[in-house]
């Protein structure tokens, strides 16, 4: 008896019991918070602080009305975009730490197709930007992979390195052949009405990016759980000599999950050109694609789980500054409080493996 993980891609029958397998993982997960918040909550006593105050705010300012909701879920978007960016690269071997020059680069290649085309209406060119942020994303993300598979550099070094390329020749270009006609900031001129995206929620900045966010989960849990080409990019990350030996186009399959992560951090860099501030500037990412990293191994690089760690993470860093202004807590230690949420969650197997041990006694 044989079933199948992909179309036309026979594996051997296993009996497991997903239901068990995913309320443990959600239990374990929220184990991990829990912990995370006691032992933040031990700091916050040890500073003088009420810590029912500071998580109430902390909660509050990230979900108690609808603009801080708005604001988180607007913070969630670029996290969503370059968490999946990561997961992709993780899922097939790779190590793509490159989503934030292939953000800035293709936020950048956006906004002046935006600027050049000001009088294309916005059904024809939002998805001409849309394209062309993917396209360089991808295309700079492709370079790595080249470098990793033609002559054997390492991806963590190259994707770190073309960061850096990326970052500067932006800000070259922004302080000289696309800066804004008065010259006083490293910024583009602003782009028209329609090269922006609608407000989704009136009154907030939320805009409607976050249904392309959510598109964008839903299409990539899709493709690698339920294609040929996902399963084959699973099995090529697992053991990519097995996959060689198989059959598989190893090459071709790296080369194809590099392509795909960098498209989607292109599209955290267009999201927020176009939804948040209208232009391009030079600090446009506070560092979405290096939290990108943390999101997807917080959400174990399945799509789904990227989302919930975006919008955990995002309400963590909404809600953390209500928190310092309503309890007096400093901002080192609403930072704290985020990374101890994020050790605890990562470091979430060994729940998992008490589980397994409770469950086989």
């Amino acid at each position: 008896m044989s079933t199948f993980d992909a179309p036309g891609v026979p594996v051997p029958a296993v009996v497991v019991d997903a239901n068990a397998a995913r309320r443990t993982e959600i239990i374990s997960s929220l184990i991990a918070v829990g912990l995370a918040l006691a032992v933040g909550a031990v700091l916050i006593l040890a500073w003088g602080a009420n810590p029912l105050i500071a998580y109430g705010a902390l909660v509050d300012g990230a979900f108690g009305s609808w603009n801080s909701l708005a604001e988180t879920l607007l913070r969630s978007i670029p996290l969503t975009f370059t968490g999946l960016a990561i997961a992709i690269a993780f899922r097939a071997g790779a190590f793509n730490l490159g989503a934030e020059g292939q953000l800035f680069l293709a936020a950048t290649a956006s906004a002046v197709v935006g600027l050049m085309l000001p009088d294309l209406p916005g059904v024809l060119l939002i998805p001409t930007m849309i394209i062309t942020a993917m396209v360089v994303g991808a295309l700079w993300s492709l370079l790595a992979g080249v470098l990793k598979l033609r002559f054997g550099a390492n991806e963590l070094i190259t994707t770190i390195m073309l960061n850096y390329i990326a970052i500067f020749l932006v800000s070259y270009l922004l302080r000289g052949p696309i800066q804004e006609a008065a010259g006083f900031l490293p910024q583009t001129e602003r782009l028209a009405a329609n090269a922006r995206f609608p407000a989704l929620i009136e009154g907030t900045r939320l805009h409607a990016g976050v249904l392309i966010a959510l598109l964008a989960v839903g299409l990539t849990h899709f493709a690698l759980w339920h294609t040929t080409w996902g399963f084959r990019l699973r099995v090529v990350g697992l053991n990519a000599r097995a996959a060689l030996n198989a059959g598989f186009n190893v090459t071709a399959i790296t080369l194809s999950a590099f392509l795909l992560s960098g498209a989607l951090a292109g599209m955290a860099g267009y999201m927020e050109v176009v939804g948040v501030q209208r232009r391009m500037i030079e600090n446009l990412s506070p560092g979405f694609g290096y939290t990108g990293i943390i999101v997807a191994l917080l959400g174990r690089t399945n799509p789904f789980g990227v989302l919930a760690a975006a919008i955990l993470f995002a309400g963590l860093q909404v809600g953390g500054s209500t928190m310092q202004a309503a309890s007096g807590v400093p901002s080192t230690l609403t930072t704290i409080v985020q990374a101890l949420v994020v050790l605890f969650v990562i470091g979430r197997g060994a729940f998992d493996q008490l589980f397994a041990q409770r469950k086989g006694s």
